[in-house]
């Protein structure tokens, strides 16, 4: 398997998760070019943004274990059409996103950077998978306390990127027969790859893990905030099967017409 395959993500080109991501690549011998945000770039969907200064995305290239690696200054799916432009090297064949810090489950899939660059590249005609590893966990009743204050306590390194890492090596030869204009969307729960009951295809929850709220707001002003979303997901959706200690599996068609 020699195909070139770009990694990318919106957590930036720092997240342990992407590092993860491109040593599983590389280990079933694809050839690897790894270009990502410069910093995080989370909830930015399939936006085309950048940050140019006179008209120039400023590219840098990054220390990344041998494999060749750019932070850019854009979005994730800004990224992947520079990609499809040879900006990196020749065009890729295959787009993997991630390992993204937290679930991208359920219908907010439509607001991820990591799915978004998943959908760009379907759309570019490439096959694509975005992978995410659940540390805002719903077994953080566990640990005790609320999820989110999990998640702001544990360290980036501590979480279990191996996991999904595997997850994603045993996925790959799906990606050949991954019928054009879909991409697949993979969870897994952070713990240690024995510890997840298997890999469960899932339909969408209705609902994220996390939901904004209005924190604050005025005459002329408005505050939000991140919230845990408490609601229980339906049985046999992504979030119900990842609650339960599953990794989930969900075919999504991009962009399509209604025929």
């Amino acid at each position: 398997m020699n195909q070139r395959v770009l990694i990318t993500n919106d957590d930036g080109i720092d997240s342990p998760g992407i590092r993860a991501l491109a040593r599983a690549a590389v280990e079933q011998g694809l050839d690897v070019v790894v270009a990502a945000p410069s910093e995080e770039a989370s909830g930015v969907s399939a936006a085309l943004s950048a940050y140019t200064d006179d008209g120039r995305v400023a590219i840098t290239r990054k220390d990344f274990d041998g494999i060749r690696a750019y932070g850019v200054a854009a979005s994730p799916a800004y990224i992947v059409v520079l990609a499809t432009l040879d900006t990196f090297g020749p065009a890729p064949d295959l787009v993997l996103s991630g390992i993204n810090r937290g679930a991208n489950a359920g219908r907010a899939i439509l607001h991820s950077g990591t799915c978004g660059a998943a959908f760009t590249a379907a759309a570019y005609g490439m096959p694509a998978l975005a992978a995410s590893l659940d540390v805002l966990s719903p077994l953080s009743a566990e640990r005790g306390g609320n999820a989110l204050q999990v998640l702001d306590a544990a360290g980036d390194e501590a979480h279990h990127w191996s996991s999904a890492a595997q997850y994603v090596r045993e996925l790959l030869p799906r990606l050949q027969e991954l019928q054009a204009g879909f991409v697949l969307n993979l969870n897994v729960p952070d713990r240690p790859a024995d510890e997840v009951k298997g890999l469960q295809t899932a339909v969408l929850a209705t609902f994220g893990q996390v939901q904004m709220a209005v924190a604050e707001a005025g005459q002329d002003f408005v505050r939000t905030s991140v919230e845990e979303n408490r609601a229980r997901a339906d049985e046999g959706t992504d979030l119900a099967l990842l609650t339960d200690g599953y990794a989930t599996l969900t075919t999504v068609r991009a962009v399509a017409e209604l025929t």
